[in-house]
């Protein structure tokens, strides 16, 4: 359902609000994200597609959020925009080609 705004997002470097259903919270949660990438996760089992996101609000270390879709209650679709150098700091091998510069 948000997959295509998620991508155009992703091309356009435009920060995403957030709700979704946590999981370790028990309530839904609204964060300010960066959309990062789309496609399954390299670490769980389950390798259906979900969005990636780096989280700016995150209260833990690790800032990185991998959704499923049916996790997500909304996104809202901003216009201030991101910039990748803030939390890109790792060998990127993305699953959605962007023009990031040194970071696609």
């Amino acid at each position: 359902m948000f997959e295509n705004n998620f991508i155009q997002a992703i091309h356009n470097k435009t920060k995403i609000r957030l709700t979704f259903a946590s999981k370790e919270d028990g309530h839904n949660l609204t964060r300010l994200c960066a959309p990062m990438d789309f496609g399954p996760s390299r670490r769980a089992h389950n390798q259906d597609d979900r969005f990636h996101l780096w989280d700016y609000e995150s209260d833990e270390r690790n800032h990185v959020l991998s959704l499923l879709p049916n996790q997500i209650v909304n996104m809202e679709f901003t216009s201030e925009s991101f910039d990748p150098s803030e939390f890109v700091t790792w060998p990127t091998n993305w699953f959605i080609a962007r023009n990031w510069g040194q970071y696609s």
